[in-house]
């Protein structure tokens, strides 16, 4: 068990290190902290944190601790540094960040065109075993579920079932999510103050079903990507399930592994 930081004491490296391994490093104490703030909302989707300098003080460590803590913050889109301006929470309404776990890419000889979306269905339900299984809900919790069309340059290509905790969405409609300009996420964040950080992702090839078939455009048993994701928010608490099929047809499902 790592042990906690000392909110009034000032801390170094070398004596975290001296304390033994049973110990986390010091940076990623701090960054433990910032996470802590930004879960609890002290500073919001699209505002800037304090500069390293008052974060250095405020922690009574090193500014070169903070950086490190800042810089890993960064890899995992929390936060975006912007040249010149400062250190910023990161938002779904940012146009590098929005699309972060739509993989989809068109082939070389085809034109991205914009994404487009229709949603066709927005009802609360009890949640079926094993969604409440995957959402950490009991068995007949209220959920939402969603189904939309992803259409890319004006072709359907994404056919997404949506589950969502009924509790944490409270007033979510279809009406709701169409009248909604930005990404869907972005929504999550300003209205339902639930913010995606990262997902975990299962993925098989499939035959297009009689039902799903007509609407993505495909011959029934044409072949589909079948991508069930889980997004998770601030302490790995699952926050949405979505099941996707995609026609891969004019596109390839890209990733980075590091």
């Amino acid at each position: 068990m790592a042990a906690a930081l000392p909110p009034t004491s000032a801390l170094d490296d070398a004596a975290l290190d001296a304390a033994g391994p049973a110990f986390s490093p010091l940076y990623q104490q701090i960054k433990a902290l910032i996470t802590r703030s930004l879960q609890a909302g002290e500073w919001r989707p699209g505002e800037a944190i304090p500069s390293e300098m008052d974060l250095a003080a405020r922690y009574k460590v090193s500014q070169g601790t903070v950086r490190k803590a800042i810089d890993e913050l960064a890899t995992e889109n929390l936060v975006v540094r912007r040249q010149g301006k400062g250190t910023f929470v990161a938002t779904h309404a940012e146009e590098q960040v929005q699309y972060r776990f739509l993989r989809l890419v068109p082939e070389p000889d085809q034109k991205p065109g914009p994404v487009e979306r229709r949603f066709i269905d927005c009802k609360r339900l009890r949640a079926p075993a094993e969604v409440a299984r995957l959402l950490d809900l009991k068995a007949g919790d209220p959920v939402i579920q969603v189904r939309r069309l992803l259409f890319f340059g004006g072709r359907p290509v994404v056919l997404d079932d949506l589950w969502l905790p009924g509790l944490l969405f409270k007033g979510l409609t279809a009406e709701r999510l169409s009248d909604y300009r930005g990404p869907m996420y972005a929504l999550f964040e300003t209205e339902f103050g639930v913010r995606m950080i990262r997902a975990e992702e299962k993925v098989r090839a499939v035959a297009a079903s009689t039902a799903d078939a007509p609407l993505l455009g495909v011959t029934e048993g044409a072949p589909l990507l079948s991508v069930e994701r889980r997004t998770l928010t601030y302490g790995d608490k699952p926050v949405e399930l979505r099941r996707g099929l995609y026609d891969t047809s004019n596109h390839h499902y890209r990733n980075e592994l590091n």
